[in-house]
């Protein structure tokens, strides 16, 4: 699964926090971050279940979205990417990088720990091309 960008992460963000959620509810969570239109928002849905980020299914009539990508895995992926292009890193990152996140359970923590302790193992398998 490749990388989210900087908006698809913040969609994930969203449905990580609550999930599922429908279209309109998941553009009023990102809408003053990212400045969009609602067609905006659908369009960048739409691109991410075809990416296979997202998932969507009807519940009562009402098409909802949930995470496909996983948090953790997804955080590892980008501390891994920062931390080798930006700070030239080599080797495992440390996790007190993510203390204090509010976005990480303690159990989080741990396994993204695990993940990033790792190293290089997992990263490159994911990275597929460098053209981003």
């Amino acid at each position: 699964m490749k990388q989210p960008s900087a908006s698809e992460l913040a969609v994930l963000k969203a449905l990580w926090q609550q999930s599922p959620l429908s279209a309109r509810e998941i553009h009023q969570q990102v809408e003053e971050q990212l400045g969009w239109s609602y067609s905006s928002t659908r369009k960048t849905l739409d691109r991410m279940q075809d990416k296979g980020l997202l998932q969507a299914f009807e519940v009562h009539g009402l098409k909802v979205f949930e995470a496909r990508a996983a948090k953790v895995a997804t955080l590892a992926a980008y501390a891994r990417d920062f931390a080798e292009r930006v700070l030239e890193i080599k080797g495992p990152v440390p996790a007190s990088f993510f203390a204090g996140s509010e976005l990480l359970s303690e159990a989080e923590l741990k396994e993204l720990e695990a993940l990033l302790t790792r190293g290089d193992e997992k990263g490159d398998e994911e990275k597929g091309g460098e053209d981003d």
